[in-house]
């Protein structure tokens, strides 16, 4: 069964989260603050954290952007409910999805699976050793991208999304299946952000390196066609 840290200094809370989630199967560790955290996010034994934002000692966020230097580990981030920038900034450096306080434990229990579900499912995909087309080429075990040999930096997200729309080639990924691959199913947006992503891409490779990449299929979604 997956290990999943818990970092969180309400003791009230993480307590309770933790007895759930022994209760479910899962092998648990915590923390009460960000330098703890982040150490045993580091140390390798954990398959998934769950980090609140308003910690002592470095905030969640600082902690994230630091786990991300090294760790795709996936991250559930607990926010306050009119927290809108903390939930726009987690997700942006790479929090896998947020729970706002006060929250009912089953749906953490179901973000936990998917999140899983997911990081196992791109550990699956890592196997493969370069997907591309147009001069692309993207590598899922070192977590690369570049265009014409030159190297692009890409968010997780951006990546996560150039890999999908790669590995369904000439087919067209509508936004509400991108969202499911991308963010997940129950990832509370508006479609448009998966638009804002494409456009994202599209400054980063299409605008930078003068080729036509993404396409977009008016009405239904997005698709990367080969000549």
């Amino acid at each position: 069964m997956a290990a999943i840290l818990i970092v969180e200094d309400e003791e009230k809370i993480a307590r309770f989260v933790e007895l759930e989630l022994q209760h479910e199967g899962y092998e648990t560790g915590k923390a009460t603050d960000g330098l703890s955290g982040l150490s045993l996010a580091e140390s390798g034994k954990y398959d998934l954290m769950i980090l609140d934002i308003m910690l002592p000692g470095i905030n969640g966020l600082e902690v994230l952007r630091r786990l991300r230097k090294t760790s795709d580990m996936p991250v559930i981030l607990l926010t306050a409910r009119d927290a809108v920038m903390d939930k726009v900034s987690g997700l942006e450096m790479g929090a896998d999805d947020y729970m706002t306080k006060p929250f009912a434990i089953e749906e953490l229990l179901a973000r936990i699976r998917v999140a899983l579900r997911k990081a196992a499912k791109q550990k699956d995909r890592a196997v493969e050793t370069v997907l591309s087309c147009k001069g692309v080429e993207l590598r899922p075990d070192a977590h690369e991208v570049a265009v014409c040999g030159e190297k692009v930096e890409l968010t997780i997200r951006e990546f996560t999304l150039l890999q999908t729309l790669l590995e369904h080639k000439n087919i067209v990924l509508s936004r509400d299946t991108l969202i499911d691959q991308v963010w997940g199913y129950d990832y509370y947006v508006e479609t448009n952000i998966v638009d804002v992503y494409i456009r994202y891409l599209r400054h980063k490779i299409d605008d930078r390196f003068q080729i036509h990449l993404i396409s977009t299929v008016r009405g239904i979604g997005y698709v990367i066609k080969e000549d």
